[in-house]
């Protein structure tokens, strides 16, 4: 190995490190004893710890996980359920304002979750649907949407058109087409917007917060911030729910990895 690739790599695991260090410091602060967090220099490991921060998880947090699988997977039956057959229409039947319906796709991607937040409580009030698991559904799904017609756009839109004709030519319908044919091609978009539909519904604080603060179902989000209170912060189970919180990310992230990597990609170049 020559000089210069050592020192490339020197660079490489620097850098890993420092971008891992907040997730080494969650792990070591969840296993940290309330009377040791501040402690000045603080513990690098986590001596004489204590597991009372997942116990704490296994004891009052499950609810709030189990709501937020529930709230990540509707929102992702709902994502593809919406953003698939719009993002087809955009890329192959090509109707008339396509231009300006991608247009606004982009607009809606720049809108801060915070005024969309405030407009949909006006919404759910008059709805009946404040602080129900279906109302923080639909709302995460409004960020997944568009994100998840712009991914489907691109790769479709790869897709030859020959394909498309020659299942006309057999009889297919347009929806026996989209059904049939352009859904098993489009395995890789379909696992990208999924995959990042659950991460934003599973990560989701504000409207959670704003939408479902007084519901009986709340996310875990939710069941982190319960921890934080005016006097006295729960460090270590703070902590401990992070780390089991985000072990469904993280296995979904590297399962998924090269459908994702696949899926961003797609469209970008064209034969």
């Amino acid at each position: 190995m020559t000089r210069r690739s050592w020192w490339r790599t020197a660079v490489g695991i620097l850098l890993t490190a420092v971008m891992l260090f907040p997730v080494y410091w969650m792990v070591n602060v969840s296993f940290t004893r309330d009377s040791d967090m501040r402690k000045d220099p603080p513990n690098l490991f986590p001596i004489n710890g204590t597991v009372e921060g997942y116990a704490a998880v296994l004891h009052q947090q499950l609810p709030f996980l189990a709501t937020s699988l529930i709230i990540g997977l509707g929102t992702v039956v709902l994502t593809l359920a919406l953003a698939a057959p719009a993002a087809f229409s955009l890329a192959k039947l090509r109707p008339k304002g396509g231009g300006v319906v991608s247009f606004l796709l982009l607009i809606a991607q720049i809108i801060p979750a915070i005024i969309m937040s405030m407009g949909f409580y006006t919404i759910y009030v008059r709805l009946g649907i404040l602080d129900t698991i279906w109302g923080l559904i639909i709302a995460d799904s409004t960020l997944a949407v568009p994100f998840g017609v712009l991914i489907f756009a691109a790769f479709m839109s790869g897709i030859p058109d020959e394909l498309i004709q020659a299942s006309r030519i057999d009889g297919a319908s347009t929806w026996r087409t989209f059904r049939s044919v352009v859904l098993p091609v489009s395995r890789n978009s379909i696992v990208t917007v999924a995959l990042f539909s659950f991460l934003w519904a599973w990560s989701d604080f504000l409207f959670a917060n704003t939408l479902d603060g007084g519901g009986t179902w709340k996310p875990i989000t939710l069941g982190i911030y319960a921890y934080i209170g005016n006097n006295n912060q729960q460090w270590n189970s703070i902590m401990a729910t992070a780390v089991v919180a985000s072990i469904p990310a993280a296995v979904l992230l590297v399962v998924a990895q090269k459908y994702v990597a696949a899926g961003v990609t797609a469209g970008a170049v064209k034969d």
